[in-house]
């Protein structure tokens, strides 16, 4: 592939293929994450990062490059690789993990828009436990989670509400038309509560209880984290609603003169052209015929002469 202007042309038909696959969608491919830990890492921080890629594979990508130069280059460059490596990996997720004085056993997740970052929020970690340290039986790979927000910051606290939304995009899976109920066996439940999220995994069980409907009983299965929020990169306004614009193919076309009530119930206006109602046609029957020496309209009908010849 050669580069003028700016501008990347295919000399093969692969590269060609390859670029297609990079072009912007309707609908965008499933969102990867970019998994990577700085120069300085604890034993702590290596353990989170190995049990997110376990909760997010296979849409994942995990670097495990140990190489001195490679650390360095991240502490220097850590922005300008992240967007490197996400353009390379076709990454739109990131999470970097890093671990110092300042700020011992720290996580940065972070999201990329347009092969730059959006959003990224550094989180702490205060308290820990791995999938190794909990002996159950674990969800398969590939599972479709279900999330479950709790907390009043979540819905007042602009940080908290980014936060949502970004942990959403990295955890959510990918997007099915219909879940059956057996599926339903995984969920991630956040607590934000007196400046800390807590985060906590379950394995959702169906036991037998006499009727159709099952009982149900969570056990959890690791992983765990207590958070701390940190420092916050978050986009502008303006550009968080670029983000988010929908293109005009997948915008649902608006029909006109239907509505919906509180109760989800579709109404409908139909106009029509002014019709003559002396002229329309009913329905013949038996029971509305005439009939010999009825009152019509306030005069008797006179019975019909027969012509006799």
């Amino acid at each position: 592939m050669t580069q003028l202007d700016g501008v990347v042309k295919p000399k093969t038909r692969r590269s060609k293929r390859f670029l297609q696959t990079r072009d912007p969608k309707l609908t965008e491919n499933m969102k990867t994450a970019l998994i990577m830990k700085g120069g300085n890492t604890s034993e702590t921080v290596t353990k989170a990062l190995k049990n997110i890629y376990a909760l997010k594979k296979p849409n994942a990508v995990l670097y495990k490059n140990k190489s001195i130069f490679v650390w360095l280059l991240m502490v220097i460059l850590v922005f300008y690789l992240q967007e490197f490596f996400s353009k390379k990996t076709d990454c739109s997720l990131f999470l970097f993990g890093s671990h110092n004085k300042k700020r011992p056993n720290n996580l940065v997740f972070g999201r990329m828009f347009d092969f730059h970052v959006l959003d990224m929020i550094e989180l702490g970690i205060e308290k820990f436990v791995s999938l190794n340290d909990i002996q159950c039986s674990k969800c398969a790979e590939g599972t479709k989670p279900l999330l479950v927000f709790a907390g009043e910051a979540f819905e007042t606290v602009n940080e908290y509400k980014r936060l949502q939304s970004l942990l959403t995009d990295f955890f959510r899976g990918p997007i099915v038309p219909a879940v059956r109920l057996a599926g339903l066996e995984h969920i991630l439940h956040f607590t934000a509560l007196e400046g800390k999220i807590y985060m906590r995994s379950y394995r959702v069980l169906l036991k037998k209880s006499g009727c159709r409907t099952p009982r149900i009983e969570l056990e959890e299965i690791g992983p765990s984290f207590d958070f701390v929020l940190r420092r916050t990169h978050l986009a502008s306004d303006d550009l968080y609603k670029t983000a988010h614009k929908l293109p005009k193919a997948l915008k649902p076309k608006k029909k006109k003169n239907i509505s919906h009530d509180a109760f989800g119930t579709k109404f409908g206006r139909l106009h029509m052209q002014k019709q003559n109602l002396e002229k329309l046609q009913t329905r013949k029957m038996k029971g509305l015929r005439k009939r010999k020496g009825e009152i019509i309209q306030g005069k008797e009908e006179s019975p019909k002469k027969t012509k006799v010849e």
